[in-house]
């Protein structure tokens, strides 16, 4: 970067892509970050292209359309390079963010063989026990530190056939690979596979070998900030950006980069990352491999500087999101703040549910699911929407205080606040009530901690800002508008 564009610290003149893409929608995002390292920066997002994203029934079963997918990617980026290239502003870099687990098969021609499978897809419910047959759960978790959850990678690979000659690239990986030509894997998103040693840091390719996999199946790691490599000339003509312009490696797992914007002023912090799934943890310098950690069913994933995420998959807003659309096919027409503000006024102590049974993972008439749950505890849920509501709520909420408080005790760490980044910060409900289930002072926002953890791994490694987490997290504080709960039980 020529140094005109550093004064005093001061960054002017470039902005960095984010592409930033869920299991239900997708965006692209300008991001501009200015200002001296720590509180004295600003970080701004422009959203300059929105696309929908799901699972469709194809080929035999739940696959995402990578294709219409890497499509609306191009179309961002392009009106990325619009919007800056009207301002006088160069694209730096571009950095990719997903969710985890999932993989597209290719080729050594760089041919995507199929459109992937979703991990909302049943095939590797059945390849769990073969797996386990050949691995000992306890020795995997020794090695890897994750969770159990029946869509993990390695479950799924576990169902796949003839893969010599072909590379599993992770979402995120295979975005980046269409881009620049290069075959990365992100450590972040690599920790997620269950093929990853959470110690070493490398690929357990003793694992891949027992489950008879090849072991070139992955591409070699890349960390957050590394460059994956510059565009290649089709991509660079088709969007109106510069080949120079650098694909950038960051928390390529969209939890990692949330974490790393999480706007904690120390270290005693618990974190949930709540969306469609939340993800709910503590941040910590090593792993926890201990039997009682697996018991628990935690799991330690990579995060940006090399930190763990010991976090445990809790049921999300998905579970919310599936009842309103069940509800517009029935006609019911209320607003989620509608829907919010009658299941505020509803009375504490209601019935719950367990929200990260899998039972809840597949679509389908989720409300009716919900009560069915409710009905197996013996209590009663009416068909009020407003109820059903407030059943799901008060299920994450405990679910919340139940996951810090196991991890308070796996990882003997105290949590003196809690932060909640993500969509589920906007709901005020849902941030109250996680407030009195864990008795704990809660802070809510920002909204786009995925998308700003993305945007600062960039900042940082074009040298824009400097430091450790601490101090992108300052930046943070100083960029974000921020609320505070308290408990409101006595």
């Amino acid at each position: 970067m020529p140094s005109s564009d550093i004064d005093g610290g001061l960054f002017a003149g470039s902005v960095f892509a984010a592409v930033d893409i869920g299991a239900s929608s997708g965006r692209v995002i300008l991001g501009r970050v200015s200002g001296r390292a720590g509180s004295e920066g600003k970080a701004t997002l422009e959203t300059v292209h929105r696309f929908p994203n799901g699972v469709v029934e194809s080929d035999g079963g739940l696959r995402w359309n990578f294709d219409a997918l890497f499509a609306e990617v191009l179309t961002g980026l392009a009106a990325a390079a619009s919007v800056a290239g009207e301002r006088g502003e160069t694209i730096s870099s571009i950095g990719i963010d997903t969710w985890a687990v999932d993989y597209g098969l290719v080729n050594a021609a760089g041919d995507l063989i199929a459109q992937p499978f979703s991990y909302r897809d049943d095939r590797s419910r059945a390849a769990v026990a073969r797996v386990h047959q050949k691995l000992d759960p306890a020795r995997l978790y020794a090695t890897t530190g994750l969770q159990f959850l029946q869509f993990n990678t390695i479950y799924q690979l576990a169902t796949e056939k003839d893969l010599d000659g072909l590379q599993a690239l992770l979402i995120p990986d295979l975005i980046a690979f269409l881009l620049t030509g290069q075959r990365r894997t992100e450590s972040t998103n690599a920790s997620t596979t269950g093929l990853f040693d959470a110690v070493a840091g490398e690929w357990a390719t003793e694992f891949l070998a027992a489950l008879g996999l090849p072991k070139k199946l992955f591409p070699p790691l890349i960390q957050p900030g590394e460059t994956v490599g510059t565009l290649l000339p089709g991509i660079a003509a088709r969007t109106g950006l510069a080949e120079a312009t650098k694909v950038v490696a960051v928390g390529s797992h969209d939890t990692a980069s949330a974490v790393a914007a999480v706007p904690a002023e120390h270290g005693n912090f618990a974190y949930i990352s709540s969306g469609t799934w939340s993800l709910v943890g503590v941040e910590l310098p090593k792993p926890v491999l201990t039997e009682a950690s697996r018991q628990a069913n935690f799991t330690n994933e990579r995060g940006v500087n090399g930190t763990i995420r010991y976090l445990r998959n809790v049921g999300g807003l998905w579970l919310l999101s599936e009842c309103q659309r069940t509800w517009a096919q029935q006609g019911y027409t209320a607003t989620l703040d509608e829907l919010l503000t009658a299941a505020a006024a509803l009375p504490f102590g209601g019935p719950q549910i367990n929200a990260d049974d899998p039972y809840f993972i597949a679509p389908d008439n989720m409300p009716e699911r919900i009560r069915a749950a409710v009905r197996n505890t013996g209590a009663v849920l009416t068909d009020d929407p407003a109820a059903i509501t407030r059943c799901i709520l008060d299920s994450l909420a405990a679910g919340y205080a139940r996951t810090i408080a196991d991890a308070e005790r796996l990882a003997d760490v105290p949590v003196d606040v809690v932060h909640i980044v993500g969509g589920g910060s906007q709901n005020r409900l849902l941030c109250q009530l996680t407030a009195d289930a864990t008795g704990k002072r809660v802070i809510a926002g920002p909204v786009e901690a995925t998308a700003l953890g993305n945007v600062l791994v960039q900042a940082r490694a074009a040298g824009i800002v400097s430091g450790g987490l601490a101090e992108l997290r300052a930046l943070v504080r100083g960029s974000q508008a921020l609320e505070s709960y308290q408990t409101a039980l006595v």
